[in-house]
């Protein structure tokens, strides 16, 4: 099983710690993932805001480059570029006019794409190609009772349902529940954390991730698991900001979902980028895989 992998301008900085959790446990389960050469940022919703096509176009290069490399799909774990290559990809097969500047502008470039690529969210790829079965197998420890909010963001299971229901999705709490965490209620697991607001209307992105922390608390998590890189800043680099203004005493860990499976599977914590995080996960309570079973 392999992949083309597009990690996206994100995880190349602030998420770093989330493409060396994603290359970690795809190692140690056996997927195979080659990077795009010469990839290009998808734009996420800037270009959006100038010129549709252009943005669209910029985006279909990485799909065409893809493309090029054979027959696999793309794994791209930022929210963002997952859901800007899948929007691309819909356009192009439902809107023939922008699929003939599309195919105007790659060739300009000496490109084509004419044979969709899927694109994938890694979360997906654990569950649904991999197998949770084969991940609990594979686990060197189980989680003692973590108390985990799974907290899924506003774009990966959004616009059209895809891989998980968009109201509800349960494939993180699976998983999760799986390795032996304990999976708290959290109704806010789908809300949107402000993305790029913190940037422009700070006050409301503070609200926002707000809720979203205190929800967590109030449910009992001792950890938040993210599968986005801004919503994973957002929540976790702003906690001081957010207890100044709402007087609060948010600490909670914010952790990537693939950081606590390569814990799971027995994995360098380092290489995981766990030593990174500003809130220390300092005790995830983990138990040999072996004890688990005997049990």
């Amino acid at each position: 099983m392999e992949f083309a992998y597009y990690p996206g301008c994100s995880l190349e900085y602030t998420g770093k710690p989330y493409d060396q959790s994603v290359r970690e446990v795809f190692k140690a389960l056996g997927v195979g993932l080659r990077e795009i050469e010469d990839w290009n940022c998808c734009g996420a919703t800037m270009y959006m805001s100038q010129n549709e096509t252009v943005a669209l176009s910029v985006c279909a290069r990485n799909l065409a480059l893809a493309q090029a490399m054979g027959n696999c799909d793309i794994c791209a774990p930022c929210s963002s570029c997952y859901t800007i290559l899948r929007k691309t990809n819909r356009q192009i097969a439902w809107n023939p006019h922008t699929r003939s500047k599309i195919s105007e502008a790659l060739a300009a470039a000496k490109l084509t794409y004419d044979t969709p690529v899927g694109v994938r969210h890694p979360l997906d790829i654990l569950v649904n190609s991999v197998g949770i079965e084969t991940i609990v197998k594979k686990a060197k420890f189980l989680f003692d009772g973590l108390k985990v909010a799974p907290y899924y963001g506003c774009q990966i299971v959004r616009p059209v349902e895809d891989f998980d229901d968009m109201d509800d999705p349960t494939t993180m709490d699976r998983l999760l529940s799986a390795l032996g965490a304990d999976v708290v209620p959290y109704p806010d697991k789908v809300r949107c954390c402000g993305g790029m607001l913190m940037t422009t209307y700070e006050d409301v992105a503070l609200d926002l991730n707000n809720g979203l922390l205190t929800s967590a608390r109030e449910n009992g998590a001792e950890v938040i698991a993210t599968v986005c890189p801004l919503c994973h800043m957002n929540l976790e680099g702003y906690q001081a900001k957010i207890n100044a203004k709402h007087h609060t005493n948010h600490h909670t860990p914010i952790v990537y979902f693939t950081q606590l499976v390569g814990l799971a599977l027995g994995l360098d914590s380092r290489k995981l980028g766990m030593d990174t995080l500003l809130v220390k996960l300092t005790n995830p309570r983990l138990k040999t895989q072996a004890v688990e079973v005997a049990a």
